[in-house]
């Protein structure tokens, strides 16, 4: 069985990250969702408009997502890609190279995102954040 592991907030969920979880799927036979909490994204400077739990719920109900788990800091990826014998980690190709370190462990690929959407834009669409606080 391949498995492949991917992270975010998943905020405002969206075509571009279901999008995103497609592929990401498409890669392997098992996903893991690493889902960023709401403690982690407090401090990366974030604050999700729904709540970890609910995004939880969502990203459960996705017939994409195999398994949600939740993301409490940035140096936690070598010993989830470990714990749960990933074989490939999967990004937006916005954080193209950030996650290379990554590459002793598994594989690393970077997909394309999806043009025109994002929780950023939507955010500010709806007058919700400012551009600058907020960075998806």
């Amino acid at each position: 069985m391949k498995k492949v592991i991917t992270y975010g907030t998943f905020d405002l969920l969206h075509k571009g990250h279901v999008r995103l979880l497609k592929r990401a799927k498409a890669l392997g036979d098992h996903l893991t969702v690493c889902l960023s909490s709401d403690e982690f994204n407090a401090v990366k400077g974030k604050k999700a408009y729904t709540s970890y739990e609910d995004r939880k719920y969502i990203l459960e109900a996705i017939r994409y997502v195999d398994e949600v788990i939740p993301e409490k800091n940035w140096d936690q990826k070598i010993k989830d890609v470990q714990d749960n014998d990933i074989d490939i980690f999967v990004m937006g190709d916005d954080w193209k190279g950030k996650f290379d370190f990554l590459k002793d462990y598994c594989e690393v690929i970077y997909l394309p995102r999806t043009e025109g959407i994002s929780t950023t834009k939507i955010k500010e669409d709806l007058g919700l954040k400012a551009e600058a606080d907020w960075k998806e």
